[in-house]
């Protein structure tokens, strides 16, 4: 039937034993076009989307429901038929790249391997595919980076990389489980462009039909034809993404929408001594050789954090942002400078730190996944540190860990759960309470939400500013969240390759002028205009960074032929910044970003 929808879902659940996951979901989308599943963690997206390709995970099953995908009957399918479609007619393109690529293959043999396990077509006609599909996701050296291996390119460039292997086969559906999440925010812009371009291009004269999971409403503002809103594994409201995005009928979807912003935190004393210096730190990995390592990360950074004070760090992955914190930590030595605990220098490496030094500063990891042992209880996993730092046991340890419990908004009865059994959110609670667990005087927050969604990232943020407040602890932010750290922190720095290009009171940060590297990363925020990514214009990359000068050059829009391509960027302050040009700082556009 030519009106017939191309996705079909009627009535699906999922249940875990007897425990409904989503339920009562339905559906249509026409062929061509995309639907975005939103909603906050554990609200059955993912679920609902890997459904489509009948698979659960965590020992789920498809409890009831119609799947219909290009006229095939998903739910009626055997386990062996449904492998046969996998990668074929169904492919799936998730969050982490570097999870679903093979180290040791080289990147040419994965992209290829669904067409050649599927037998649609030879291995030669499969490489010129693959070779027109890294054209069309800009792609560079688009003959060759197929012979390259997965460490040997970027992560964005990795997961345009992952699109190409799904698309290959020039799927009836892919599925796209939160692609961009992980990616900051110049490299998000261009991963979705390329997205969108490779996504019409699919050989179905309309393009290929796609599932976009995601909880970035204005990521989703640029992808999606409609929209899902899930809500506790119900459905509760879906439409064209205009109407759902700019009227939003159900009172979720509209606390979704207007999803409030981290609330401005208050100033620490403008007089107070630092309690965290550092001081023309230089660090990286490999020999260090006269001051340098074999490897630089790092380059002359210096800044003072007060007690009770907030420091936000911003920058594209791989600018030195967790290298910075890793070195304040004591988890890598710094080449060249120091780093300062109430004036006097910390030692370099955590195991020439007292016990109080150590305890004094304490990082926060992004992944609780990864930073929690999967085996321990919540009990266990707090009363270590006290017991390390405290010498606290028995009963002592057990209040105090539930005063932790409490400080960090955790309900009681998950004292003796395993972490695996605890949501995202609550598991960045017990990251976090695993830190104060030990009464620093710093905290360093590194990426502490980038793996949640908009709402339970938000409390997090709320709950360390309350604890900042409360406790004077002094916090470093490192996040992609440009947003929270403009409203969270009293300083910004910006990283770009290593080094310092920006250092920005909150005042001024919010204010309109910058250095041009932070007037791009402003520029790259999507914003819930539909139209806001075909306005985007296309980087500027004029070759590779020479030494001695402008780190950014190759990316510069305003750089001055004869000045900046001779001479290094000098440093200027003034109007509460401190920026590296050979410009003043140069306007940001608000309104349009």
């Amino acid at each position: 039937m030519e009106n017939a929808p191309h996705i079909l879902v009627e009535s699906l659940s999922v249940s875990v034993g007897s425990t409904p996951i989503v339920s009562d979901i339905s559906f249509a989308l026409p062929r061509g076009q995309v639907l975005a599943l939103i909603g906050e963690s554990g609200s059955g997206k993912s679920t609902t989307a890997l459904a489509l390709m009948g698979w659960c995970r965590h020992g789920g099953r498809i409890a009831s429901g119609t799947i219909r995908v290009g006229g095939m009957a998903i739910d009626r399918k055997s386990e062996d038929e449904l492998a046969a479609l996998r990668g074929r007619y169904i492919s799936y393109i998730a969050q982490s790249a570097a999870a679903a690529f093979n180290p040791s293959r080289r990147i040419m043999a994965q992209v290829i391997e669904p067409a050649l396990i599927h037998r649609i077509m030879t291995r030669q006609q499969a490489e010129a595919k693959a070779v027109d599909l890294f054209r069309a996701l800009a792609l560079p050296d688009a003959e060759t980076i197929g012979d390259r291996y997965p460490h040997q390119v970027s992560g964005g460039q990795l997961q345009r990389l992952m699109a190409a292997m799904a698309l290959i086969t020039d799927p009836e559906l892919v599925i796209l489980d939160e692609p961009t999440t992980a990616l900051d925010v110049t490299t998000q812009v261009e991963v979705l462009k390329c997205f969108k371009t490779a996504l019409a291009s699919v050989d179905h004269g309309r393009g290929a039909t796609a599932i976009y999971v995601s909880h970035d409403l204005a990521v989703v503002a640029q992808m999606a034809d409609r929209i899902a809103v899930l809500h506790k594994g119900r459905l509760v409201e879906e439409g064209p993404a205009e109407q759902i995005l700019r009227a939003p009928q159900d009172a979720y979807t509209q606390s979704l929408v207007n999803a409030p912003r981290p609330v401005p935190a208050a100033p620490s004393a403008a007089d107070a001594a630092p309690v965290l210096s550092v001081q023309g730190l230089t660090a990286g990995y490999g020999k260090v050789t006269d001051g340098q390592p074999a490897i630089p990360v790092l380059r002359d950074i210096s800044f003072d954090l007060p007690a009770g004070g907030t420091l936000g760090i911003i920058g594209e992955s791989g600018s030195g942002k967790s290298t910075l914190a890793r070195v304040i930590a004591g988890l890598l030595p710094a080449a060249q400078g120091q780093v300062l605990l109430d004036g006097a220098p910390l030692p370099p490496t955590l195991e020439a730190r007292s016990l109080d030094q150590f305890r004094a500063v304490q990082l926060v990891f992004q992944n609780a996944d990864t930073a929690l042992n999967p085996a321990h209880s919540v009990r266990r996993i707090l009363a270590r540190p006290l017991r390390h730092y405290h010498g606290l046991r028995g009963a002592a340890a057990d209040r105090r860990v539930a005063e932790l419990l409490d400080l960090t908004r955790l309900p009681a009865d998950v004292i003796d759960r395993p972490v695996t059994k605890l949501s995202g959110g609550q598991k960045q609670r017990v990251n976090l309470a695993r830190a104060l667990a030990a009464e620093p005087r710093i905290l360093l927050c590194d990426e502490v939400t980038s793996a949640l969604d908009t709402v339970v990232g938000a409390a997090i943020l709320s709950l360390i500013e309350d604890l900042r407040r409360d406790l004077g602890l002094a916090t470093v932010f490192i996040s992609h969240d440009i947003h929270a750290v403009a409203s969270l922190c009293e300083k910004v720095l910006v990283l770009y390759g290593g080094t310092p290009v920006e250092l920005a009171s909150r005042e001024a940060f919010n204010g309109p002028e910058h250095h041009p590297y932070t007037r791009l990363l402003l520029d790259s925020l999507p914003t819930m205009d539909p139209s806001w990514l075909g306005a985007t214009p296309a980087p500027i990359h004029r070759g590779e960074k020479q030494a001695g000068l402008c780190p950014f050059l190759p990316r510069c829009d305003v750089a001055i032929a004869g000045i900046c391509d001779h001479q290094p960027a000098p440093p200027k302050t003034g109007d509460g910044m401190r920026w590296l040009c050979h410009r003043g700082p140069i306007k940001h556009d608000k309104e349009s970003a």
